[in-house]
């Protein structure tokens, strides 16, 4: 820290998940949630929404394209903590349930500018073959009862996955008095990182 006059800093995120790429499926949507510190205050826009449903492209990508928004604003005076944001994808099973096809989460990015972000997805996996059997036979997969728990460090260590699919962001970072409170970011060396 500086001087300690003026330790809050702001930073601004506005931009979309774009589209997501599941190969095995059709008719998916994803619900978005913002997960941050204790130290951090939402100030403007949403910490949660959900998408519309959307099939396929026709195309050999076969992508589907959400274009779901995000604007958000917060303010902290730590940077522990730093937003993430978590997406969680559905669909249809073959008997009409709703479950989880993919979860993820990603740090914003701490530099300002635009950035396109690519999100590894997961799901859940049953710890033995009895567990497996049983919930292909009930219908009831793997999920976790609160979506932001992908988000969080706690207990994440014991948690079987499996990789399935991936999400594209886009977004555009805005931050104000981040080097009056006392924190520098050079965009060269975190952008080279994030490569």
């Amino acid at each position: 820290m500086t001087d300690g006059s003026s330790s809050l800093f702001l930073v601004m995120v506005n931009g979309q998940v774009e589209s997501a790429e599941f190969p095995l499926y059709d008719d998916l949507y994803c619900r978005v949630n913002l997960v941050y510190g204790s130290d951090w205050l939402l100030v403007s826009g949403l910490e949660d929404g959900t998408s519309q449903i959307t099939k396929k492209t026709k195309d050999d990508k076969q992508k589907f394209v959400w274009n779901f928004p995000i604007e958000v604003t917060l303010k902290s005076t730590n940077p522990h903590g730093w937003p993430r944001l978590v997406v969680s994808v559905y669909g249809l099973d073959v008997f009409g349930r709703d479950v989880v096809r993919g979860y993820g989460s990603i740090l914003l990015p701490i530099t300002p500018g635009s950035h396109r972000l690519e999100m590894a997805m997961f799901v859940p996996e049953s710890t033995s073959l009895l567990q497996k059997f049983s919930s292909w036979l009930l219908g009831t997969r793997p999920e976790f009862v609160d979506p932001k728990f992908v988000g969080q460090g706690d207990g994440r260590e014991v948690t079987r996955v499996r990789s399935q699919g991936k999400v594209n962001i886009s977004c555009n970072v805005m931050t104000k008095d981040l080097a009056t409170a006392g924190y520098h970011v050079n965009s060269t060396v975190a952008g080279r990182a994030a490569a």
